[in-house]
């Protein structure tokens, strides 16, 4: 049978904290099916037949065979950190390229002072300083051909130290927006070789990343003509360098310049081995470059198809949250997927405050956010100088891009505005256009356009039309002006501008602390222990181990190591009653008798006579690096204690924890250093109900949670951890739960939550302090998290945090009880806030499970009324309803009908929850089963009848007994025969489906019209492989191995029956059953004619087998 759309309810070994269950009959599920199938064969008195007895040998001989198998070491990638420390930045520039300025025009905006401005704001910083400087270079002709026709370097060359400006000119007047100077050609040459070699220089591992600061810039030039100030496109021509010369097979190039870089599009537009992503202003091609394919529905051709990203801009005055939500919603989710080797900036600062061609409003600190964002996706990145108009704004956005590429944290940003709908609107078509080639656009619901099927779920839904405007013109004229033929500012808006940014430089903390990041380790802690059960998972040897990890990887003497204390009772008491802190005294006077007695009248604690000491300490450690970082004395911090305390609410102890470190550290914040905007994010993997009850009414704390929750089945097993909590009174919307409900969940889903949950949120809180509840259970092989979360992946969502508040982020470990596990997944994260590059394993289409993608979904519906920033999730069309792009002045579109390398649309094998679940299913599905032997339509192929004695022929098609091979025409014992072993050991098993169900009743007879065809789209995706029909609306979605779109269905509407496509059975959503009932024979039937052009045969009567 198919998968069932929704997951059964399971309880693991981590639905308790308790470590000592208590003693009970309870049955497994294996072992019942195990049991049941005994039971059947016994009560039917039945002598297996010779193939179920050959099958039972074959699988006993297949267990004895020698299995060699690849596998994959989950800490390996941290392991192989631990010789990773942060690298050099490398920076190169040329003063010379200075000479090159328009000499028949004085206000040509593309000027000397540009550089200039940029070099000279470094120096201020103190940046080049920190930098590994290296000498520029000139691009040979053999690099600039690979992508460049010759006679753009022959043209070139004739204007060499030529001083006619006569010829100069004229000859710029053939090109759109150039201007010959006669060191043009020369200075050119050094701007493209000196990127091509700092590109070399970051793949080869001598620099960790860096910086070309080099002028004419270049993603306007195209392969045949100079265009748009750009003579050799730079960032291009090093891309291919990468590829040709260093082999890499994917490379992201982000193009943040307002100009589109169509030449940089053109070059790459066919080539999967390069995402090209654009945000560009653009109104509907009435912006320079006007053209067609700088829309967003041009994704690429051929090989390349859903490889080129552009983000039109369709209006001025775009702000910081337009682009973080660029980032947030399109950028990183790609780029996490996409997993590049390198990525490429081509930094152009004309969507700065003040730039007159950009017209835009982004601020030097908003480059340094997406410049760390980007480095948290992968640490080899180039930033190459493009565009940038308004002196002052971009040797401030180029400065702080360079600082962030120094390790250094960006600085806070300015409150952010309300996304614009026009941001939206971009957004939402770019994810249109290329959902079917990425796995990673899930959140956004689908309707349909067809009105003539009725669809009660559209009515409910915000709809986003997708069109394509044009209003641009492509006719290239003979001649191209040369002087006079660019945007300027009056007197007074200069005026204003230059105030702006003055203020801006002004508020702008780049303030760098005493040391990059505090450590606080302290022994009492150890003193807290379980003495009646030794083996308790809560132990000392966690922080003991955690500790030696970072001395054993040198981290011990990179960070300023605080000295712990013990917290006094008034800071205790800020978050805990005095009753709760009295009995934690009397535990020092109390006997280990009555000690193990008193913990039964708490949920999974434990106590020692020094527990309170322990407890204390840790609050301590946690308040004193508190002090450290909002003082300056520390960056950072990274908090190696225990007992745990986010389950600790203000008046008892639950769950291992003794005293809630970090509410009590939020409340210090607060009260001793006056903060008003302090985030706290718990990713332990269960839910910190202490702490949400102590911050649940106060919105100067925004408490985010991502936990396992399991439809409230986990521990602490409460409601209040769904998504539904929010807040109350003041802190209404302050509270965010991320709940997952399954276990298993891992790096992509973690991911998927950051991009689409945590960091939208909390950069529109701007928080000025990060506390981070650093609970390790959910890291692979935890015995109680039961999830998969990798060390590397808590370390790279470290980094993330670390472009909050300026870098004042604090991690107070909660709980992990592998010791294993949480050694490597706190080092990383150390390493993380030291700036370490965290490496990840290459994983191809790594996809979020859709239970993840529900939950997400679930959250962004009940707290966008309060983030402005989750206004995305706006239904999109199921159809295509888009032509194919126009042509478009200099773009080239293979055939792609000649393409081999054509990249899929739906990846079978990248959506399938698991490989061998589906190969189960559809081997079941293409089962040849013969004509039945009796005539009730029960006991066909059953194990009960008679043998047929093999004829001759049949022995004439059967293999020697060595082959491995089956028959095409296996019947269905064949087919258990075969996989007996799988049914004894519980790894497949048959399915009893209900006779009844209560929702039967609520069917209705199915209209003549309504067809139920194999090969339908999801309403959703353009999953085909195996799709459920909704037996209520007659809407087509995929089950829950592909997208889990009918699960969401069912989820909106609670429609409880849908028929499975692929082998006609039927589920009940709400009964959590299959179900087979005369009633469903019409609907089975439907799909039976449309699958096999015939009538199902009818198989109920009224002598159907009763099993009790």
């Amino acid at each position: 049978m198919s998968t069932p759309p929704p997951l059964q309810t399971r309880r693991s070994s981590g639905d308790s904290k308790k470590t000592t269950p208590p003693t009970s009959s309870i049955v497994t599920r294996n072992g019942a099916r195990k049991a049941k199938i005994q039971t059947r064969a016994m009560s039917a008195g039945a002598k297996p037949s010779a193939a179920v007895l050959a099958g039972k040998k074959k699988a006993q001989q297949k267990k004895k065979q020698t299995v060699y198998s690849l596998i994959k070491d989950h800490y390996q990638i941290a392991m192989e950190s631990k010789t990773k420390v942060r690298g050099p930045t490398g920076f190169v520039t040329e003063p010379r390229m200075a000479e090159h300025r328009c000499l028949w025009d004085d206000k040509y905006p593309e000027c000397p002072e540009r550089l200039i401005g940029v070099i000279d704001r470094c120096r201020e910083l103190n940046l080049i300083e920190q930098c590994v400087e290296f000498e520029p270079r000139a691009a040979t002709k053999e690099e600039l051909n690979v992508l460049h026709s010759p006679s753009v370097y022959d043209m070139l060359e004739t204007t060499h130290n030529n001083n006619d400006l006569e010829y100069l000119e004229d000859v710029s007047s053939k090109y759109d927006a150039i201007y010959i100077h006669p060191s043009t050609h020369e200075l050119a040459l050094l701007s493209a070789g000196s990127t091509i070699d700092m590109v070399d220089r970051i793949v080869s591992g001598e620099v960790q990343n860096g910086a070309a600061m080099v002028r004419p810039p270049g993603h306007h030039a195209m392969r045949a003509e100079p265009c748009g100030y750009c003579f050799y496109n730079n960032v291009a021509l090093a891309a291919k360098h990468a590829i040709d010369k260093r082999g890499l097979k994917r490379i992201l190039i982000v193009d943040w310049d307002v100009h589109h870089g169509q030449a940089t599009q053109q070059m790459f537009y066919d080539d999967p081995r390069v995402v090209y992503f654009s945000i560009h202003r653009y109104e509907h091609g009435s912006f320079w470059p006007n053209l067609r394919h700088s829309n967003f529905n041009y994704i690429g051709t051929g090989a390349g198809k859903g490889y080129n990203f552009n983000v039109p801009l369709n209006k001025t005055g775009m702000k910081d949250a337009d682009y973080l939500a660029i980032w947030h919603q399109l950028l990183l989710p790609m780029a996490l997927e996409y997993q590049p080797e390198l990525i490429l900036i081509s930094a152009g600062y004309d969507a700065a405050i003040g730039c007159p061609e950009g017209e835009m409003e982004v601020t030097s600190a908003c480059y340094a956010a997406l410049t760390h964002q980007l480095a948290g996706v992968c640490s080899r990145v180039c930033a190459v100088l493009e565009g940038g108009y308004c002196v002052p704004s971009l040797a401030d956005g180029a400065a702080l891009t360079l600082r962030t590429l120094l390790g250094l944290p960006p600085p806070p940003m300015q409150a952010l505005t309300e996304p614009s709908d026009e941001i939206r609107e971009t957004i939402l078509n770019c994810i249109y256009v290329q959902k079917p080639y990425w796995q990673c656009f899930n959140y956004q619901p689908t309707y349909s356009i067809d009105t003539s099927i009725p669809n009660v779920c559209d009515g409910e839904k915000q709809k986003h039309t997708v069109s394509v405007r044009w209003e641009g013109d492509e006719t290239r004229p003979d001649k191209f002006a040369t002087r006079d033929c660019y945007p300027l500012q009056d007197d007074a808006t200069k005026k204003r501008n230059a105030e702006r940014l003055n203020h801006l430089r002004l508020v702008t903390d780049l303030s760098i602390p005493s040391y990059p990041v505090g450590y606080i380790y302290d022994e009492a802690m150890l003193k807290h222990k379980n003495i009646c059960e030794p083996g308790h998972v809560e132990c000392p040897e966690r922080i003991m181990r955690i500790h030696e990890r970072h001395r054993n990887y040198g981290l011990l003497s990179r960070v300023h190591q605080l000295q712990g204390r013990r917290a006094t009772d008034e800071e205790i008491l800020a978050v805990h009653t005095e009753k709760h802190l009295d009995r934690l005294k009397d535990l020092a006077t109390t006997k280990l008798r009555d000690l193990n007695t008193q913990k039964d009248d708490f949920d999974s604690v434990y106590f020692h006579p020094d527990s309170l000491e322990s407890a204390a300490v840790a609050t301590g450690c946690v308040l004193e690096m508190v002090d450290a970082v909002v003082c300056g004395a520390a960056g950072s911090g990274s908090c190696v204690v225990r007992p745990p305390g986010h389950h600790a609410a203000g008046g008892a102890p639950r769950g291992f924890c003794l005293l809630n470190s970090a509410a009590a550290a939020a409340a210090r914040a607060l009260r001793r250093h006056a903060l008003s905007r302090v985030l706290l994010l718990d990713w332990d993997v269960h839910h910190g109900d202490g702490t949400q009850r102590l911050t649940y009414h106060d919105r100067r704390i925004l408490y985010m949670s991502i936990h396992r929750y399991d439809g409230g089945s986990f521990f602490p097993h409460s409601k209040e951890a769904d998504y539904t909590a929010v807040g109350e009174g003041h802190g209404e919307g302050y509270n965010v739960n991320i709940p997952w409900n399954k276990r298993g969940m891992g790096d992509p889903e973690y991911m998927a939550a950051f991009t689409q949950v945590v960091l939208p949120i909390a950069y529109e809180y701007n928080p000025q302090l990060v506390i981070v509840s650093a609970g390790f259970d959910a890291c692979v092989s935890d015995p109680l998290g039961g999830c998969n979360v990798s060390p590397e992946c808590f370390g790279r969502m470290t980094h993330f945090l670390r472009g909050l508040a300026g870098g004042r982020v604090i991690l107070c470990l909660e709980g992990g009880y592998n010791v294993t596990s949480i050694s490597y997944a706190m080092t990383m994260c150390t390493k993380a806030l030291l700036g370490d590059p965290i490496l990840q394993n290459y994983e191809n289409k790594q996809t979020p499970h859709w239970s993840a993608i529900e939950t997400i979904n679930n959250v962004i519906k009940t707290q966008k009324k309060y983030w402005k920033n989750l206004k995305f999730q706006i239904a999109l069309p199921a159809e295509n309803v888009l032509e194919e792009p126009l042509p478009s002045r200099g773009l080239v579109v293979s055939d792609e009908h000649n393409s081999t390398n054509d990249k899929v649309e739906v990846s079978l094998s990248s959506t399938i929850e698991s490989q061998s679940d589906r190969s189960l299913e559809i081997n079941m599905a293409n089962l040849s089963i013969d004509k039945p032997k009796c005539a009730d339509g029960i006991h066909c192929g059953t194990d009960d009848e008679e043998d047929k004695p093999e004829s001759s022929s049949d022995r004439k098609e059967n293999k020697s007994e060595g082959s491995t091979s089956t028959n095409a025409g296996n019947t269905l014992v064949d087919y258990l025969a075969e996989n007996m072993q799988a049914l004894v050991d519980g790894e497949m098993f048959a399915v009893v489906p209900l006779t009844w169900c209560p929702h039967l009743e609520s069917l209705y007879a199915i209209p003549n019209d309504v067809k139920f065809e194999q090969g339908v789209k999801c309403v959703d995706c353009e999953e085909t492989a195996e799709n459920w029909v909704c037996l209520h609306c007659y809407v087509t979605a995929c089950g829950r191995s592909i997208r889990g779109h009918m699960q969401a269905h069912y989820a909106s509407t609670q429609h409880a029956l849908v028929l499975s496509l692929l082998d006609l059975s039927v589920w009940c959503n709400t009964c959590s059953a299959y179900v087979d009932n005369a009633l469903l024979y019409d609907a089975r039937n439907n799909a039976h004619r449309c699958k096999f052009a015939e009538d199902m045969p009818w198989c109920y009567n009224t002598d159907t087998i009763q099993m009790t």
